[in-house]
Formats: C-alpha cells, structure tokens, sequence
C-alpha cells in the first residue's frame, strides 16, 4: 500500500487551494543529502568523533594503557559517532520528504514539520530582499529577508531559517535543488507583482534589494 504524506492537501505542498488568479511558479524539496551536511552538520558530527578516537590512541600511548582498553573505548567511540551521524541523517531524510517549497504568482510558502504540518506563508509585500547562495553541485540556499516586525519562531521554523541570523531570523529555502532556477523565478515574480523591471537574485552571499520600494509601511501579521 502506497502511502503520501501530502495526500489531504488540494495540491502537494499547499494547505488550500490559491485564490483565483493566483499560479502556482515553482516547487521543490530540500535534497536531503544537502541538508545533512548543510542544516544537520553530519560532517562537523563524524569528524569530531574521529578526533575523539585519535585522541584517545594518543593519549593511551602516553599513559601507557593496555591496548585492549584502548581498543574498547575507541570501539564504543566509534559506536556513538556512528549512531550519531545515522540519527542526523534520518532526521534530515525525514525533513526533506516532510518539506514543500512553493513560489507562487503572490507569494512564497514553506511547507514543513516531521510530526505536525505548519505552512508559513510570506506574501512578496513583506519581502524586503532576497539571498541567494549555491553550492557546490548546484544545490542551494534561497533566504528571504522580512521587516522586524515579524515575529518568527526560530524553533519551530528550523531548519528552514538563514544560517547565522538567530536575532532577525530569515525564512529560507534550504538545499534546494537548480537552486539558480529557483531565484530566477522568484526574482521574475517579485518584479511582475510590482510591475517593475526584473533585477536577478545574484547567485552569491551578495545581498540583492527586492525591486521595489524598502519603505513598505506597517502591514498585518502575514506569516503563520
């Protein structure tokens, strides 16, 4: 029996049906690979094991422990790093397949959440600018920068937050793949609902202004 984890949405990815005259632009998924080394830091986790281990070899070398003790400690070191990193990924494997991107002719959605489903909704008014930044195999991360005056909660929101902005909390597209596409989308989006000439979302750290107006003036709550 085959089994959807989006099956009681109206289209995958969406808690409801857009508005009329509203398009659907793009989806995609986090790659969950990506997301391992990226958000979960798999290879930070697997490293320090291993320095663990080297230093145990060392230090029983010097203190002159018998190799046997040696051995069993670097084997149960090697046990807990081995379930560690098996744990994180797992945990990234799950976020990808429970995660839905979506850019819209109105706005972008983030659809996550392992256990319980939450969808955060930023319409492009609260857009201030967006990020783009590629990795190596054209996997990438897409950060949207909104005004102060939305509150987002870093914890329930993460992974899907810009690395490094824990007081100002940027929602993001994490590892996506054709990364580049993604923001050519979007950045075509932005200026068609502003009726504006398209300025490219820079394929780097760069911070690339959104085309229209900064000063957008106190708005209603728009992310949930």
């Amino acid at each position: 029996m085959s089994h959807d984890d989006f099956d009681f949405e109206p289209t995958p990815g969406l808690p409801a049906a857009l508005p009329k005259g509203e398009t659907l632009l793009w989806q995609g998924t986090p790659d969950w690979k990506s997301l391992a080394i990226r958000a979960y830091h798999v290879r930070k986790v697997a490293l320090y094991f291993l320095a663990l281990i080297a230093w145990r070899v060392a230090y029983g070398a010097i203190a002159g422990n018998a190799p046997r003790d040696v051995l069993v400690s670097c084997a149960l070191l090697a046990v807990s790093g081995t379930l560690a990193v098996a744990l994180l990924a797992t945990l990234a494997y799950f976020t990808s397949r429970s995660t839905v991107y979506s850019i819209t002719s109105r706005r972008v959605l983030l659809r996550h959440g392992i256990a319980v489903p939450l969808t955060m909704n930023v319409p492009f008014k609260m857009i201030d600018a967006a990020d783009l930044k590629v990795y190596t195999g054209g996997n990438g991360d897409l950060a949207l920068a909104v005004p102060r005056s939305q509150r987002i909660g870093y914890l329930i929101t993460w992974p899907h937050l810009r690395p490094g902005y824990i007081t100002r909390p940027q929602p993001s597209l994490r590892s996506i793949p054709d990364a580049e596409r993604a923001a050519k989308i979007l950045g075509e989006a932005l200026a068609a609902d502003a009726n504006q000439t398209v300025t490219p979302i820079s394929a780097t750290p760069t911070r690339v202004a959104d085309p229209r107006p900064r000063s957008i003036g106190p708005q209603p709550a728009a992310l949930a």
